[in-house]
């Protein structure tokens, strides 16, 4: 994520990515070397090799291949161990470990919980959720929850407003009572049309009309209820969920 962060600093240049996990043995810091070298003959350049390699015997292998080696341990530990005045432990894997149990069943708490109330699916225990997701159908809702989930360990639910609880001028029933957790998207009509389309093309609930009516009837009723949104016309999903997280003062509990 770091290496690709810094990629985009040079839009002017096109980087073709590939990402090699698990490089844990010298066996394999060989392969990884002929592969970047045969990567730098096939496009005429060296390739920009970025590093997370713990052990010491595999990052030198690797180190040997014919690119711009730039190792991210290495950038940060040296100088933390020279102020922390200790060394490092080096341990590989110590940052995604599934030996972390409360994490990882958190993680997977959260996500279960979001696949089990998205799309307005189940409205039991919506009280439990840390944040409830509203929006016009295709706003990018599940796969928003999903994220804050996966990420941040964050019990995410979603409910969709249909054009009949637009028309209802309140709040549809299940969502009266869990007001302080909701957290409104909107979109671009021509962007949800674009997007309605590949679903469902040359239908109603594709036309650009449609699309219009319930973005303006959604917007009316969030404000209307106070309710916080945002517009993801134009925001990955990365940035969708980090917004909301810290305009809805959530909690993260997984880094």
């Amino acid at each position: 994520m770091l290496g690709r962060s810094l990629l985009t600093q040079f839009d002017a240049v096109t980087f073709d990515e590939h990402t090699l996990p698990f490089v844990d043995t010298v066996e394999k810091a060989r392969d990884v070397v002929a592969q970047i070298n045969r990567a730098g003959q096939s496009a005429g350049s060296r390739p920009l090799v970025f590093s997370t390699l713990v052990n010491a015997d595999v990052s030198a292998i690797v180190a040997t291949a014919n690119g711009l080696h730039l190792d991210l341990f290495d950038v940060f530990i040296a100088p933390m161990e020279e102020e922390l005045g200790v060394r490092s432990t080096h341990t590989v894997g110590r940052s995604h470990s599934v030996n972390d149990l409360m994490n990882y069943h958190r993680r997977i708490e959260a996500i279960n919980y979001s696949l089990s109330h998205d799309d307005g699916l189940s409205v039991r225990d919506l009280s439990d959720a840390d944040i409830i997701l509203i929006g016009v159908s295709r706003s990018g809702k599940t796969p928003t929850c999903l994220y804050l989930a996966l990420q941040f360990g964050i019990r995410a639910a979603n409910y969709p407003l249909l054009p009949e609880d637009l028309g209802a001028n309140g709040l549809p029933a299940p969502l009266k009572h869990v007001r302080p957790r909701l957290f409104g998207l909107t979109i671009a009509p021509d962007r949800l049309q674009r997007i309605r389309s590949e679903r469902k093309p040359g239908s109603r609930y594709a036309q650009l009309s449609s699309c219009q009516r319930e973005v303006r009837e959604a917007e009316a009723l969030m404000r209307q209820e106070g309710i916080p949104y945002l517009d993801v016309s134009t925001k990955s999903i990365e940035e969708i969920a980090t917004t909301i997280l810290h305009r809805a003062n959530l909690v993260r509990h997984l880094y």
